[in-house]
């Protein structure tokens, strides 16, 4: 015999297949982090001077919490996945980068925690010159194309005594700011990632301290001069790079519990040792830890 099911039978059976469905979706979305009872954080780096969140990791064990990390090639991406919830936090930038990037994109995001600071400094191309007085007319420099950097960059250069910029700035000149070149050199402008890239092709080079590493550059043998990073900078706290969370998930207690692990002798030995330098640690209380 031929069973026909009543119409609403069938409904019925589609609405519990519906729901099951439903339920297994909605149970993959609250799961997502959960990995063998261990809570996943997804946090965004760019580049590869990432050692000291293996640190974190191993500190985070007894809560039950790992890093994951996800890896970016550019600044620019960061900030953008993380205000779209692709991923937890993220971990790449200082906090005048961080507050010029909210202001352009209208990111609801903060800092929710200080982990380090990198100076620039300028690497020069060992074939054309050797120290600083021997940058001449012509001479091509390359600094970040960001405002941010690109402006710090200008600091270090009129620091270096090569430009004036206009004092009005601040510490984020733009090249339109610069009022006398006392060597006529030439500026240009390439992304962060790329600049050691670019070094055999230019005189120098201004890096920071995490491409410098990811490049293979060593912070202290490789470069020529340095980013005044000391109290006597009155901008120096806005250099301080950040771990950054949506402004929704700033107090969530997980978040905390890895800001605390970052925020340990472990993570500051890890920084200073492993990094030769090239890292200081900027956390209250970490100033007791020296390379």
């Amino acid at each position: 015999m031929i069973s026909i099911r009543a119409p609403w039978v069938k409904l019925a059976a589609c609405a519990a297949a519906c729901t099951l469905m439903a339920a297994s979706l909605t149970g993959c979305g609250d799961d997502k982090k959960a990995e063998g009872g261990v809570t996943v954080v997804k946090v965004g780096v760019v580049g590869d001077y990432n050692a000291q969140w293996d640190t974190v990791n191993d500190l985070l064990k007894k809560d039950k919490i790992k890093v994951e990390l996800v890896k970016y090639s550019d600044y620019a991406t960061p900030n953008r996945a993380l205000a779209d919830g692709e991923i937890d936090l993220n971990a790449f930038q200082h906090k005048a980068y961080l507050a010029n990037d909210i202001k352009r994109n209208g990111y609801k995001i903060e800092a929710i925690g200080d982990t380090l600071i990198t100076p620039l400094r300028v690497f020069n191309n060992k074939d054309r010159i050797k120290s600083m007085k021997d940058i001449k007319d012509g001479d091509v420099i390359a600094i970040p194309s960001d405002l941010t950097n690109g402006g710090r960059a200008l600091k270090v250069l009129e620091s270096a005594g090569l430009i004036v910029c206009d004092p009005a700035k601040g510490y984020v000149p733009a090249k339109t700011d610069i009022t006398k070149y006392n060597v006529k050199i030439e500026i240009r402008e390439a992304e962060s990632g790329v600049l050691a890239n670019i070094l055999p092709d230019v005189a120098a080079a201004l890096i920071n301290g995490g491409n410098a590493y990811t490049a293979g550059l060593d912070a202290q043998k490789d470069s020529i001069y340095t980013e005044n990073i000391d109290s006597s900078n009155p901008n120096v706290s806005q250099l301080f790079n950040v771990i950054v969370a949506r402004s929704a998930d700033k107090d969530n207690p997980v978040y905390k519990k890895v800001v605390a692990a970052y925020h340990t002798p472990e993570t500051a030995k890890t920084l200073m040792t492993v990094y030769k330098g090239a890292f200081k640690p900027v956390w209250p209380g970490s100033e007791k830890y020296t390379y």
